[in-house]
């Protein structure tokens, strides 16, 4: 499953540099983001990524390929897709382009109706709006951290494997 919002922020030269993702998500914000993703965790059976990007490589510009284009590109390089309960979910911000993408694998999403992803990225675009990044991933982390637990709750009876890494991924 895929959505996309867009946010709406005034576009500074800044956003399309390479440093511009840890302009808004400097390493304090990542570190505090990490030990979310892993805290959440802990709760379900479930695994995350949070992915920032600068903006499009090159390639998907030249040919004017869409935000969700290289959001499913990611799901897959990063692996969110190879998780064994198939639940692994994908949240990207693509700052150049104003867009979020979430991205959930196929066990996961056919638990979430549309309606749910809708209100996730809704709830994220007013801190966006008003730079407040960390905060607007906190909320998206909350959110599918919530859907995670009542659909994959932990196994008390295996301990818990974390299949892929907890760190935002920051591409500049």
């Amino acid at each position: 499953m895929v959505f996309r919002q867009l946010f709406s922020r005034q576009a500074t030269p800044a956003q399309a540099s390479s440093s511009a993702v840890s302009q808004v998500l400097p390493a304090d914000a990542q570190q505090r983001l990490s030990a979310r993703v892993s805290d959440s965790e802990r709760l379900h059976c479930g695994e995350i990524r949070l992915c920032v990007e600068a903006a499009m490589p090159p390639s998907y510009v030249e040919r004017q390929a869409p935000a969700r284009e290289r959001a499913l590109s990611l799901f897959g390089k990063l692996r969110v897709w190879d998780t064994e309960h198939n639940n692994g979910v994908l949240i990207y911000l693509l700052l150049q382009e104003h867009a979020i993408e979430i991205i959930a694998d196929r066990g996961f999403n056919r638990h979430v109706p549309q309606a749910e992803w809708t209100h996730i990225t809704q709830r994220m675009c007013e801190p966006l709006r008003q730079g407040k990044y960390e905060q607007a991933l906190g909320i998206a982390l909350n959110d599918v951290t919530t859907l995670l637990a009542t659909h994959f709750p932990p196994n008390p009876h295996r301990p818990r494997l974390n299949e892929l890494p907890d760190a935002p991924v920051i591409l500049g």
